[in-house]
């Protein structure tokens, strides 16, 4: 299941989950069965493989017709072969893409996936870093009967009015024959409405736009979340062809000088960064273990996530939404070399990335903030133009929410005026001798003098690692449990009660594997920075940050 909800009551839903059957293409030929979704990496005999598999099932189909092959994500570069004819191909794990099959006919078919995780000039997202590229169907996989024309899309933002909220819609019909003139019936919250859909040519789309007043509904906020069904039915001479349902919420985000409000109210983010990452299932966490991390986010005093460095699984998103917790989402990019950073295809790459984001996340209440180019070459004109570009089009895609971008360039940043909210990453006590109050009270006082005058301050990493087990309380060494608590303490205390600050996401909630060319940097080739190691086992910081995020 692709969501938490069901999104379809008229178009037929299957899923494709289960056991494939899985080739890899090396010297061996090597073929196994494989779940799917899943990665190929938490296979004893593929554990350290990189490079082409080929992953492949029969599809039995009752009806003939169309349909739409829905991934939720392939890591990295996926082929699709439906009968031994390529139908389409998808680069980027973290997103996901539908093909349409025309006019298949019923009975027995093949599908196949070549999927491919290599490290090469071609890809320029996935490449060696401090967090591990798996291979593999990540996410899940359905196929989807269509007619003559589907509801592609529906995006949805609300404003807030004396007697409650506006609601803008719009939906997207995409028609594979023909159509004529048809209607489009939208519900929500109560209300609803009739609209005209154009006559439409075969292979073009319509976006219809509804603005409709919505009124005795509750407010979306932190803990106490509050969901309502959009659902959206196209209707061609009398009968229901299509329909396509979302969840969305009604709340109030914005920016009030250095202030953040939701609902009107000042909030301080206190967050954890989480990659999509866990010892026993890699990239493709079940949403059990999904909930599990967010019951211990919560059990933490969190209220805010962000998904480093990647738009997350459309059902963790559903989580995030359903339980109250904000979250900061952000593309695909992390602290690039320039001759990726400054080439045409990360530009190309990146920005697909940035569209399928929006896109498919835009109607999340949970999401708060987007974000964009994380740690990469902010402190050059040739950089600035890069971030000017790259935030423009976010902009231009969902202007209803802040934009920011973490920062790694301490002191140097010269695009700090391009976003609404000023973000920087840093780690004193750790990798900088300083004191943390010292270092925090340096940075803000040069921030706010090089373009975050009058803007929301997020600390967007700061944390302290340690090798889980590893004690040292006499000494309280560094990689201790000991080191990690103490640091974590001092870093808390004085982010937490600085005036300037909105808030912060703590590096990191989880302790996850980083690639090989990084392992000799990072001890155990982990990235030990987790409030809890890999499977989820709390470490000595784990009370400590507990005790302080829930401190008022």
């Amino acid at each position: 299941m692709q969501r938490l909800f069901c999104e379809h009551k008229i178009r037929t839903v299957e899923s494709l989950d289960g056991i494939w059957q899985l080739t890899v293409l090396d010297t061996m030929h090597t073929t196994l069965p494989v779940g799917v979704p899943g990665v190929w990496d938490r296979i004893p005999q593929l554990s350290n493989y990189r490079g082409k598999a080929v992953y492949e099932r029969q599809v039995s189909l009752e009806n003939a017709g169309n349909y739409l092959l829905e991934f939720g994500g392939v890591s990295h570069t996926a082929h699709v072969f439906w009968d031994d004819m390529e139908v389409g191909s998808h680069y980027n794990a973290f997103t996901g893409f539908s093909l349409l099959l025309k006019s298949v006919p019923a009975g027995n078919h093949i599908l196949r996936v070549i999927v491919d995780d290599s490290f090469s000039d071609v890809s320029c997202l996935h490449i060696p870093n401090d967090y591990y590229t798996y291979g593999g169907i990540s996410r899940p996989v359905e196929i989807q009967k269509v007619g003559a024309a589907y509801i592609q899309h529906v995006s949805f933002h609300a404003e807030n009015t004396q007697d409650g909220y506006t609601a803008y819609v719009r939906t997207v019909i995409h028609a594979i024959e023909s159509l004529p003139e048809s209607t489009l019936a939208l519900s929500l919250a109560g209300t609803s409405c009739t609209l005209p859909v154009p006559a439409l040519a075969s292979g073009t789309e319509a976006a219809v736009d509804a603005v409709l007043p919505v009124t005795d509904v509750l407010p979306w906020d932190i803990r106490d979340a509050h969901l309502y069904s959009l659902a959206a039915i196209l209707i061609c001479e009398g009968q229901p062809l299509d329909d396509l349902i979302d969840r969305v919420a009604f709340r109030t985000l914005s920016i009030a000088g250095e202030d953040l409000l939701l609902n009107g109210k000042k909030i301080q983010l206190r967050g954890f960064n989480r990659h999509e990452d866990h010892g026993q299932f890699g990239v493709s966490l079940p949403v059990e273990a999904m909930l599990d991390d967010l019951q211990l986010v919560m059990d933490l005093g969190g209220n805010a996530i962000r998904t480093c460095h990647y738009p997350n699984d459309p059902r963790f998103l559903d989580l995030c939404d359903e339980l109250g917790i904000l979250v900061w989402e952000e593309h695909h990019a992390r602290a690039l070399p320039d001759e990726i950073f400054f080439s045409e295809t990360f530009m190309r790459q990146s920005m697909a990335c940035t569209r399928e984001m929006i896109q498919q996340h835009g109607n999340h209440p949970s999401i708060v903030i987007w974000g964009l180019l994380n740690e990469c070459e902010s402190a050059t004109p040739q950089g600035r133009n890069i971030y000017a570009k790259q935030i423009q089009l976010l902009r231009s895609l969902d202007p209803t929410r802040p934009v920011s971008f973490a920062s790694c360039r301490h002191f140097t940043d010269c695009c700090l005026d391009l976003v609404d909210i000023v973000s920087f990453n840093i780690y004193p006590q750790w990798y900088v001798a300083e004191p943390v109050q010292d270092y925090l009270d340096r940075l803000v006082a040069w921030m706010d003098d090089n373009g975050a005058a009058g803007k929301p301050i997020l600390i967007t990493e700061i944390g302290a690692g340690a090798i889980a087990g590893f004690h040292d309380p006499l000494h309280h060494s560094k990689w201790s449990e000991e080191r990690q608590a103490d640091i974590l303490a001092e870093q808390l205390n004085a982010v937490l009660h600085h005036p300037r600050l909105s808030g912060m996401f703590l590096w990191q909630f989880a302790d996850v594997r980083v690639s090989e060319e990084w392992s000799m940097r990072r001890p155990k080739s982990m990235n030990n920075k987790g409030i809890v190691d890999m499977y989820r086992n709390p470490k000595l910081a784990y009370v400590t940050v507990r005790d302080l995020y829930h401190k008022p």
